[in-house]
């Protein structure tokens, strides 16, 4: 029989249709490649001990009304699931297990899918390598020395080592594209407001948000679908009509206009990156895909604004883990040690710089200069891209700057850290959909191409994206672990 963990979702389901196997075989499958391999990838904080005893419960008469009926799946260690912990990676939720679901993982159990564990991340999901976990570091598939990105870099690993089928991640400036782009697999970030944000732990509430990443851009389709939507638990969650995104796998690209952002282009791009997308650009050409400059100044000031306002919203959220409510708690005798004992303790280096931050551009005057100033510039960068999408389809630029870097490498220079991130961030403060393709490869390490679409546009990101994946040589490419 075919390794199971090489088959995508459609390939799974025609499976399970014709009694080749069962989801009870397949979860096998993935835990003992997981007992063989995560060890050296480390992209798992827990794993779901249930799941075997779900697989086997599974109802096959649900198996043509379930979209994701025994599909094997892995989710952020953001994401609340009720009786499994949740610990965002941090000391202070070390054994925290949430009273309720998160909207994402509720719906992904609805539709059938079986979860298989919990993926290590960036603490709280601050950072760009999955280094800053209080628990482990996760290591690239493609090359154990590197770092898988982050602050979704368990789920990315897992995805690309195939220690789950479809993975769960959350964006808030990068963070499911730029681990998507180091280990080469698909990655997307919905619009703001496309998918709920409801019981996955906040970092930066109006930059969050939830999107699916996989092997094949067919994959996150479906789970799209599924996830998408309206909750009345989250007030900023959209009532828009979701399409069938699958719908759009097999429609040509012919006659799309894109849009090269000039200014990702410039000096700071590895010149082998830039060389691989400029040959994916080719190959779009061909199908039919018109291309041309596009210049949006106002990119370069992404990076500025994000790290002002992602910061004031962190120590605003942050503000509840207190050592007194729930997560960690070291009572002393007054209440400001306890404060600082549970948080001193609790929070790692990148949490309490971004906390200090983020009260420094809040507090009294410094809140004009800096605080109110950043949501001008936000937008007017949300205002541009608006005008830019009057005349393209989609924009297209690079994911990272670089393939996947060394561990260890940045984490002495924070400033070199943000940078990894300044080709997605300036999406985020926008609210724009965004995904990261796969390429081809420099030095045996992947590479990506970045497409962002208008507002609730996603569709054409799989439009494309699928057309381009069906003639990539490297689509079905394996790290060699």
């Amino acid at each position: 029989m075919k390794d199971l963990t090489l088959l995508n979702i459609r390939e799974l389901q025609n499976g399970y249709l014709k009694g080749n196997f069962s989801p009870l075989e397949v979860i096998r499958a993935y835990l003992e490649r997981i007992q063989k391999i995560d060890p050296k990838i480390k992209a798992y904080l827990s794993l779901n001990d249930q799941v075997l005893g779900e697989a086997k419960s599974l109802d096959p008469k649900k198996i043509k009304r379930q979209p994701l009926w025994g599909i094997p799946f892995a989710a952020k260690d953001l994401y609340l699931t009720k009786n499994l912990k949740t610990t965002a990676a941090s000391k202070i939720l070390e054994n925290f297990i949430a009273p309720y679901e998160s909207t994402v993982t509720k719906r992904m159990k609805e539709a059938g899918a079986l979860l298989l564990g919990k993926t290590n991340l960036d603490e709280f999901a601050m950072g760009s390598s999955t280094e800053r976990s209080a628990y482990q570091v996760t290591h690239n598939p493609w090359d154990l020395t590197r770092v898988p990105g982050g602050s979704s870099g368990g789920s990315a690993a897992a995805v690309a080592a195939r220690l789950a089928l479809v993975s769960l991640g959350t964006d808030t400036g990068g963070s499911i594209r730029q681990p998507a782009s180091f280990c080469g697999i698909f990655g997307l970030k919905p619009t703001y407001g496309r998918v709920s944000r409801y019981g996955i732990i906040a970092m930066a509430s109006s930059l969050d948000q939830a999107g699916p990443m996989s092997r094949s851009v067919e994959d996150s389709a479906r789970v799209l679908e599924v996830i998408s939507g309206f909750d009345a638990n989250d007030a900023t969650s959209s009532k828009k009509e979701v399409p069938q995104y699958s719908e759009f796998l097999n429609k040509s690209p012919k006659g799309l206009k894109i849009g090269l952002i000039k200014e990702f282009f410039t000096e700071g791009l590895d010149q082998e990156v830039k060389k691989a997308i400029q040959i994916a650009i080719e190959v779009l050409k061909k199908e039919g895909v018109e291309f041309s400059e596009v210049s949006i100044p106002e990119v370069k000031f992404g990076l500025s604004i994000y790290y002002i306002l992602m910061p004031a919203e962190v120590s605003s959220n942050l503000a509840r883990y207190d050592g007194m409510r729930y997560g960690l708690n070291e009572y002393y005798d007054s209440l400001l040690k306890t404060y600082q004992l549970s948080r001193g303790k609790g929070f790692g280096d990148e949490a309490k710089r971004r906390i200090m931050l983020g009260s420094f551009v809040l507090s009294a005057g410094y809140i004009e200069a800096y605080y109110i100033l950043a949501q001008r510039a936000r937008t007017a960068l949300k205002k541009k891209f608006e005008e830019v999408f009057k005349n393209f389809d989609l924009l297209l630029g690079p994911t990272s700057p670089t393939p996947p870097f060394k561990i260890g490498e940045k984490m002495e220079d924070p400033l070199k850290m943000y940078l990894s991130d300044v080709y997605t961030v300036p999406v985020n403060p926008a609210g724009l959909p965004a995904a990261s393709v796969p390429c081809g490869f420099v030095n045996n390490l992947p590479v990506s191409f970045q497409l962002i679409a208008p507002h609730f546009k996603e569709e054409k990101i799989f439009q494309v994206a699928s057309a381009f994946e069906k003639l990539n040589p490297n689509a079905t490419k394996e790290p060699n672990i």
